[in-house]
């Protein structure tokens, strides 16, 4: 007998669109995530280290903000700009 998850695997697929956005998503999330293993950075540090613009750093950033991989460290001297970092995993036992 299969499984309802199967059936429906098998009568859905992702558009080109969709699987294209994804990779861009995953793409930026490892540039971020390797940028800010090197310490706290700001949006412009983080678009400098990686090579692309701040606003594009902006949304994939606050969409890991969102889903609890970064964090806000401090704010920086000049009181403009957040400083973010890798949020720290917990062991689980």
């Amino acid at each position: 007998m299969a499984r309802t998850v199967d059936i429906i695997k098998k009568q859905r697929h992702a558009t080109g669109a969709a699987k294209e956005k994804l990779k861009e998503y995953n793409r930026m999330k490892k540039a971020i995530s390797t940028a800010l293993k090197e310490g706290p950075m700001t949006i412009p540090q983080i678009a400098d280290k990686i090579g692309e613009p701040p606003d594009k750093v902006l949304y994939y950033l606050m969409t890991m903000y969102k889903f609890n991989m970064v964090e806000v460290d401090s704010i920086d001297d000049m009181d403009e700009y957040y400083l973010y970092r890798l949020k720290q995993q917990k062991n689980k036992k």
